[in-house]
């Protein structure tokens, strides 16, 4: 039996920065937040925070980055990646629920908030998070293009076409923190009938 791969104490040290970062900087914003604050959190020295993260914008960009590494198609399952609409609805459905998680919306406001007092904020989040994220799905698009799967001409536009369809009304609802939320039976059905109508628009033919 394989065994379980062993962190070492320096990657335990620097998970738990990260963990503690995007608390703190979801509970202060960027600007408030503090390497001080961050390394009180994680229990390690100011120094050990630097030795990992040379400053703070470092240390953002890799506290977004590891967040959403946790939703990137490749670690998605190569049978489920081999079926378009399993695949995009699976992705979908994992990241509406990184959208709207109280983590996503606390980022989402931080970004926000300080644009224009501080816009390499917003740059920062952008180029870790939803820059890759269209990066890793136009990929995706791009290699079923390839197999005859769907007829897409520009990956980086049905990518970016694709993100802006899944986020639909709930995303909005909980942005703007209206009365009404959408529950999770509705958004289950509309990511189903929006994936259907997305791979409809893109030529493809289910088996």
């Amino acid at each position: 039996m394989k065994k379980a791969k062993v962190r070492s104490k320096s990657e335990e040290k620097r998970q738990g920065i990260l963990a503690s970062a995007i608390e703190i900087f979801c509970a202060k914003g960027f600007t408030k937040a503090s390497m001080d604050s961050i390394a009180k959190a994680a229990d390690v020295s100011k120094q050990t925070v630097y030795s990992h993260f040379g400053n703070k914008d470092d240390l953002f960009a890799a506290s977004i980055t590891q967040r959403c590494n946790e939703f990137r198609i490749s670690a998605l399952p190569k049978n489920i990646l081999l079926e378009p609409k399993v695949a995009l609805l699976t992705f979908a459905e994992n990241f509406i629920q990184l959208l709207l998680s109280d983590e996503g919306m606390a980022i989402h406001r931080v970004c926000i908030s300080e644009s224009q007092s501080n816009p390499k904020v917003s740059q920062l989040f952008y180029a870790a998070g939803p820059e890759q994220v269209i990066k890793q799905v136009a990929q995706l698009l791009a290699s079923y293009n390839e197999q005859g799967l769907l007829k897409i001409n520009d990956a980086q536009l049905a990518a970016i076409q694709f993100l802006s369809l899944i986020k639909g009304e709930a995303v909005m609802r909980r942005e703007y923190n209206t009365e009404l939320q959408i529950n999770a039976s509705d958004i289950e059905s509309y990511l189903k009938s929006s994936v259907e109508l997305y791979l409809c628009g893109y030529g493809y033919q289910e088996l």
